[in-house]
């Protein structure tokens, strides 16, 4: 019992050491971090976003671990999930102006001039779907 115990430690930690490994070595080389911090035209910021990221992943790793009720104080899962929301549409935003996939496609319909509204629809649907998980589904 305590062997199979200790193989599932071992196998938990190498995966979640392969997976977020992985995760911060796709963001590194993309650059996504400096990406969106030129996006956003604050690149005097970009410490405080670098530590805000690691942070958060350390915060949410943590509160993995965890089981939450917030019970019907439904502020706090709706602040949830704005941030997440706002953490997954930026990040997302980021990804694909990285990537330059929305200007390329955005470039063959003709429609360059509208690229910011493409990508904030992207962002705002994000946070939008979020939100929707969080107040319905999580509760």
């Amino acid at each position: 019992m305590i062997i199979s115990r200790l193989m599932l430690i071992l196998l938990g930690l190498g995966g979640g050491l392969a997976v977020g490994g992985g995760l911060v070595a796709f963001i590194t080389v993309l650059g996504v971090i400096p990406r969106l911090a030129q996006l956003s035209r604050s690149e005097a910021m970009i410490r405080f976003y670098e530590w805000a990221g690691i942070i958060g992943i350390q915060l949410g790793t943590w509160a993995s671990f965890y089981h939450f009720n917030v019970g019907s104080l439904k502020v706090i899962a709706v602040f949830t999930g704005l941030l997440a929301g706002v953490f997954i549409g930026m990040l997302a935003a980021a990804l694909t102006e990285v990537l330059n996939v929305w200007p390329i496609l955005v470039k063959r319909m003709g429609m360059s001039s509208k690229i910011i509204i493409f990508l904030m629809a992207i962002a705002l649907g994000k946070i939008a779907g979020s939100l929707f998980q969080w107040i319905w589904f999580i509760r």
